[in-house]
């Protein structure tokens, strides 16, 4: 009798943790390309993350900050400036180095609907060389939503060319 009543509660407990899954706020993702911009004459470097975004919850996850931050092959990490959706605008029209602008900024305000993906980037000034940026060992994109949820995609410990 005793052995039925714990299977009971078990399982009770069980379709209770996995029912409520989707009231969950959370983002997971993943880097699909990052390019970097050497700004000449100072020293530092623009970041360019393209990203694919999904919200498996049941709720919108509306953001109140983007920031990025490298992780360099020596040293801590170093968080980046971001840099505005207005701005990335500006540096795609003028810095044709890098390349076509893929996807629309994810800035404040904005809303990742339930249960959608869809790719999105940023940017961010960093105060160094393109080609420390390029040696780094790893990129962490943090997103926070207005609630105080917090989604981390980070690039990985992979080799950097600095192209992709």
């Amino acid at each position: 009798m005793l052995l039925a009543g714990l299977a009971v509660m078990a399982a009770l407990v069980f379709f209770l943790l996995t029912g409520t899954r989707g009231a969950h706020l959370r983002l997971e993702g993943k880097i699909l390309k990052v390019r970097v911009l050497a700004m000449s004459g100072t020293g530092a470097s623009l970041v360019m993350v393209d990203f694919r975004v999904t919200n498996p919850s049941d709720v919108p996850f509306v953001v109140s900050s983007v920031k990025l931050s490298i992780q360099p092959a020596i040293g801590g990490p170093v968080e980046g400036s971001t840099i505005s959706k207005p701005d990335i605008d500006n540096v795609f029209q003028y810095a044709k180095l890098l390349g076509p602008k893929y996807s629309q900024v994810l800035g404040m305000r904005d809303a990742i609907v339930p249960h959608q993906s869809g790719d999105r980037m940023a940017g961010a000034r960093f105060e160094m060389p393109e080609a420390t940026v390029n040696a780094r060992k790893s990129l962490q994109l943090e997103i926070e939503d207005v609630d105080g949820a917090v989604a981390r995609i980070s690039e990985g410990d992979t080799a950097h060319d600095g192209t992709r």
